[in-house]
């Protein structure tokens, strides 16, 4: 690891105070009472070297000459420190909870402000960037980046208390004010190089930290392509090895702390020793006098305090400005998704008037994924999009809900630009069920409602729509049952099934299903589309469908079939219609039929019906290869 130049340094340190003043801008008032806290500490740390100094001169030395001690001055030296003693606390209080205060409130207000980036940017900027680095921005590194405020309160405050402590060593004894700031240069030598040996480690390790923080996100989604896979140990050689060269920077840096700090700590300890024998020749000398020689040594154990003060400030800035740069990359982001002013098409018991124009995507430059994609879909009717893995079927569904916007074309719902909608308004119109259904860490009523004021009647009606009444109903505690973790106590069509519900309960008039009955038995699916035709949840209303398809049996209830290749619409109509005049499309959908029901070989629901956790074939195959279809 090489060490950082100085020019590096003073970059870092310049860039440091500048983070540090973005929350000083911010917070003035805190800030400024845990400085006043500061100042006091300080002004009364230099108080107490005062009040020894003349306690020595007027209470010991003359009770070591006369033999007794006048209790008044006894209890005026006792008054004295017991009142500067309480101020010092109060001004250590006011210290550490402003600055406490301070970092906290900063804390929250970057996690707030990137959360809200987060949510503003769309979801082709989240592609491109890793969950584990989403996390580590909103967590460590907002940590690290407002670490310095700790100590900066301290800093201010024992830089006063220097400056009032070489002072009064001068007012005390010109030559041991002199001879004890000797030490100085060696403690600020000691200083400069522990920030040129420490800061490179220090910039590693904040980003080695999210670097683990990746790898373990990622190994935890990929839970099931590493299981069944077995490639556990080398996930765990992947994940070991990073957190190995962590721990490595962590500890060398540690070794450097660990020289430093006792370092630190014998220079002042020498530099009182160099004055106590210099004072004791110039008290023998008549030059000085003893309680002199007490206020300049005790005020150079102090004046030590403050350089170490400063140097926890300034070795928090390397790990404080790589974090505040990570932070700052992601507010600066570009890409946000503007919304308009228009309000949701009024709520009727007809489904959406869906059109798509012209429509155009890409996710690289110049290699189109969705090119001159037109269709519209009349309410109340359904349309199935059907298509060869990478035909933008599942790029058109994102399009639909505006998790993206197109290069070209555009998407009416109703008449209405789906960019015209004001925030929030598509989701009272539209919902999407995606092709992986994910579940939160909560019962079954919250997995449904997502927080939303719903009735139990309309969760019920919503779940029965979805056919999984049955299954929830037989759960120990029903609406009430959690159900762990990505919704991991239950089966793949299960999931699939409540997170249908969740969409439904919401009776939106258009409904796009991204192969979302994929892990359900086919008779299942059948059920469940059938409800949907009939009116969805409760039969108010009509609901446009637009469902992404494989099987016969899901295309064949389709008014319409849409088949893409290669991002374009190649042919429109009826299923019966498509298979008579399509090869294309009669190969594609009868090798997706072969696929899930060999030839010659008995129907395979039956072969697993009752195994924990597996609604039918496609349930294994969802448990054997998730990630890999």
């Amino acid at each position: 690891m090489s060490s950082a130049s100085p020019r590096q340094r003073a970059a870092t340190t310049s860039e440091g105070f500048g983070v540090l003043w973005v929350a000083i801008k911010r917070e003035p008032w805190i800030f400024t009472l845990s400085t006043i806290g500061s100042l006091l500490f300080g002004a009364l740390t230099v108080a107490d070297a005062w009040v020894l100094g003349w306690a020595t001169d007027h209470v010991l030395l003359p009770g070591f000459r006369d033999g007794h001690v006048d209790e008044r001055l006894l209890i005026a030296v006792l008054a004295l420190f017991l009142g500067v003693a309480l101020l010092r606390a109060v001004g250590i209080v006011a210290r550490r909870l402003g600055a406490g205060i301070m970092q906290y409130r900063m804390q929250a207000h970057s996690r707030r402000a990137v959360t809200r980036q987060y949510l503003s940017l769309p979801m082709e900027w989240h592609q491109r960037h890793p969950t584990g680095e989403l996390l580590s921005n909103a967590n460590s590194d907002v940590e690290a980046a407002w670490g310095p405020i700790a100590p900066l309160p301290m800093a201010v405050g024992t830089v006063a208390m220097m400056a009032i402590a070489i002072g009064q060593m001068f007012l005390a004894d010109v030559v041991l004010a002199v001879v004890g700031l000797l030490i100085f240069p060696a403690v600020i030598i000691a200083n400069l190089a522990y920030q040129q040996l420490a800061s490179p480690l220090m910039t590693r390790a904040q980003e080695l930290r999210a670097e683990v923080s990746e790898i373990a996100h990622e190994s935890f989604d990929g839970a099931m392509v590493v299981k069944t896979l077995g490639r556990e140990s080398e996930e765990a050689a992947r994940f070991a090895a990073k957190a190995h060269e962590l721990r490595d920077v962590n500890t060398r840096a540690g070794w450097i702390r660990a020289a430093f700090d006792p370092t630190l700590a014998a220079l002042p300890n020498i530099g009182v020793l160099i004055v106590l024998a210099v004072g004791v020749s110039r008290v023998l000398g008549g030059s000085t006098q003893a309680g002199d020689v007490v206020t300049v040594a005790y005020l150079l154990t102090i004046v030590s305090f403050p350089i170490r003060s400063i140097g926890w400030l300034l070795g928090e800035f390397p790990r404080s400005v790589v974090g505040y740069r990570r932070i700052r990359r992601v507010l600066r982001a570009k890409g946000e998704m503007p919304y308009g002013a228009t309000p949701a098409p009024p709520a009727t018991s007809l489904g959406a008037r869906l059109e798509v124009e012209h429509l155009a995507y890409s996710y690289l430059p110049d290699q189109r994924l969705l090119d001159d994609v037109g269709f519209t879909v009349e309410p109340g009717r359904t349309v199935a999009i059907v298509g060869a893995t990478a035909s933008g079927k599942s790029t058109l569904t994102a399009l639909l809900t505006r998790l993206v916007d197109p290069d070209e074309g555009r998407i009416r719902i109703d008449g209405v630009d789906l960019r015209d909608l004001a925030r929030g308004q598509l989701a009272e119109v539209a919902a999407v069920v995606p092709q992986t259904a994910f579940l939160f860490d909560d019962d079954v009523r919250g997995n449904v409602t997502l927080g939303a004021d719903l009735s139990d009647a309309q969760v019920w009606a919503a779940l029965r729509a979805a056919q999984a009444e049955g299954f929830v109903a037989a759960l120990p505690r029903g609406l009430d049952t959690r159900l762990g973790e990505r919704g991991t106590s239950l089966s793949g069509g299960q999931r699939q099934r409540i997170s249908l519900a969740r969409a439904l309960v919401r009776r939106p008039r258009l409904l796009v299903l991204d192969d979302a009955t994929s892990t359900v038995d086919p008779e299942v699916e059948a059920r469940i589309l059938a409800a949907l035709r009939e009116g969805a949840v409760g039969g108010e209303t009509d609901a446009t469908l637009v469902v992404v398809a494989y099987r016969k049996a899901t295309i064949a209830l389709a008014d319409e079939v849409v088949h893409l290749e290669d991002g374009r619409i190649v042919d429109r109509g009826t299923h019966a219609e498509l298979l008579a005049r399509s090869p294309s499309y009669a190969r594609l959908v009868n090798a997706y039929e072969h696929g899930d029901h060999p030839p010659h070989e008995p129907e395979p629901v039956d072969l697993v019906e009752g195994i924990d956790g597996v609604d039918g074939i496609d349930g294994i195959d969802e448990l054997a290869g998730e990630g890999l279809r």
